[in-house]
């Protein structure tokens, strides 16, 4: 039986930090889905579809690894998928006590879906999306923080 896992997030838009999760995680499981969430509380500067594209563009080289996206709760979506495990990175402490609150409650809703954390590279442990859009805003250099594919649509979407 193949095992199947969901790497869930924003992806707005996706690092080298989530790549980095991603292809070690599909070293691991023989499919890995990365769905994109929209999160309600953000405010995206990429829409679903146009993150869906990009991480399709991202992970093209990695033949394990497909795109989706959900509106549905993880653990829903995660059965209707007929998924073993929930993948998420960690950066720090401070993400390990957040996601032992969400994982704690997926347990609750089902217990035989499984979470493994994965303590992000050491050279990605400071990026997140947030802080790459950030600097991207201000037309400073992000080649190092994300793939030229999306280096190229924050150059899109911040008119440089």
């Amino acid at each position: 039986m193949s095992k199947k896992a969901i790497c869930p997030g924003s992806f707005d838009p996706i690092t080298h930090g989530h790549l980095d999760i991603i292809q070690r995680g599909a070293k691991i499981f023989d499919e890995v889905v990365v769905t994109v969430f929209n999160n309600q509380s953000k405010s995206p500067l990429f829409s679903v579809e146009e993150r869906m594209d990009l991480i399709k563009s991202a992970t093209s080289d990695i033949p394990n690894v497909s795109v989706d996206s959900s509106d549905h709760l993880l653990m829903d979506y995660a059965k209707e998928n007929h998924a073993h495990a929930i993948i998420r990175g960690l950066r720090a402490v401070s993400d390990f006590e957040y996601e032992m609150q969400i994982t704690s409650m997926n347990r609750k809703l089902d217990e035989n879906i499984e979470t493994f954390f994965m303590m992000t590279n050491n050279q990605y442990s400071f990026l997140s999306s947030s802080i790459v859009k950030e600097i991207a805003k201000y037309g400073a250099d992000v080649s190092d923080l994300v793939p030229p594919v999306i280096e190229d649509a924050l150059k899109k979407k911040y008119n440089y």
